[in-house]
């Protein structure tokens, strides 16, 4: 979220208000941020296995932490493949140039 003009936004998270700064543009992605939160903690409340909003909230930050850090993971992954096919293509090309065979440009 940019720096800017800001107004106070209402969210709710496990039946609790809380008002937040929201710049200017972005309410629909701090809604929507909210109601994610909300949902990964009500999943964690609803296990029973721990009470307290401050350790509920703890968890459901680890998990999306976890998650985010995996997604990064698969994203530079895909990122490395489509680097590691394009190489391959770029060698391919100057190997059939050196060879004096015209480029396919099919692919």
């Amino acid at each position: 979220m940019s720096q800017g003009k800001s107004q106070k936004v209402s969210i709710r998270i496990l039946d609790k208000e809380y008002v937040v700064g929201c710049p200017d543009g972005a309410e629909a992605e701090l809604f929507a941020s909210a109601e994610y939160l909300d949902t990964k903690m009500r999943e964690i409340r609803d296990t029973g296995k721990l009470l307290g909003l401050d350790r509920i909230a703890v968890m459901a930050a680890l998990n999306m932490s976890h998650e985010l850090l995996q997604n990064k993971a698969q994203q530079s992954e895909l990122i490395e493949s489509r680097i590691q096919r394009l190489g391959s293509k770029i060698d391919q090309s100057l190997a059939k140039l050196e060879k004096g065979q015209p480029e396919d440009h099919s692919s």
